[in-house]
């Protein structure tokens, strides 16, 4: 069992399958914690990186060939992943969140991420749609694919005034809906 969960920054894509993997018992893997890594290493932000990864393609080679590697050599893991359907598309499920944008900004704000903090919750909104643009300009020069195509995924769910739990619980139906359906 291989899940993808995509989506929106500040969405809760780290949350729930977090939450998702322990749920199931399967292994988790986090991009976005792996990006902010390499951002802390190279001592600049998520922002800067961005930018920095729109002229040297490097750093999302090393992302991505990850991803590929783990899809193709592992089973039973809930990855974390804007392009996780790009890159393991062997994945048995393919989940997107998505939530208003006020409450992605929240979000992030509250959990401390400083690479994308300011004082202004509009400053974090801008910031939020400037990281999501180099994506897209990013993952179409080098894929010509948007992660942000929801027509991509098995299932859409705006997590606005869901709680964590409560999209994990969304999911785990749809994957047994899945799999039952298959079994028939």
């Amino acid at each position: 069992m291989i899940i993808v969960i995509g989506g929106r920054a500040g969405s809760g894509k780290s949350t729930v399958a977090k939450l998702l993997s322990e749920s199931l018992k399967l292994k988790y893997y986090s991009m976005g914690d792996l990006t902010r890594k390499i951002a802390k290493e190279k001592k600049i932000s998520l922002t800067e990186l961005n930018k920095l990864e729109e002229t040297d393609p490097a750093i999302d080679k090393q992302i991505d060939n990850l991803q590929k590697e783990l899809g193709e050599k592992e089973d039973d893991f809930v990855i974390d992943s804007r392009l996780g359907i790009l890159f393991i598309p062997n994945a048995n499920f393919k989940v997107f969140l998505d939530a208003d944008e006020d409450i992605r900004a929240e979000r992030i704000f509250r959990e401390s991420r400083l690479d994308e903090l300011s004082n202004e919750p509009k400053d974090t909104i801008a910031k939020i749609r400037s990281r999501e643009e180099s994506d897209i300009r990013r993952y179409t020069q080098y894929y010509d694919f948007n992660c942000y195509d929801k027509n991509k995924y098995d299932i859409v769910i705006n997590t606005t005034n869901l709680k964590p739990e409560e999209v994990v619980k969304i999911i785990v139906e749809k994957v047994k809906n899945k799999i039952y359906s298959r079994s028939k």
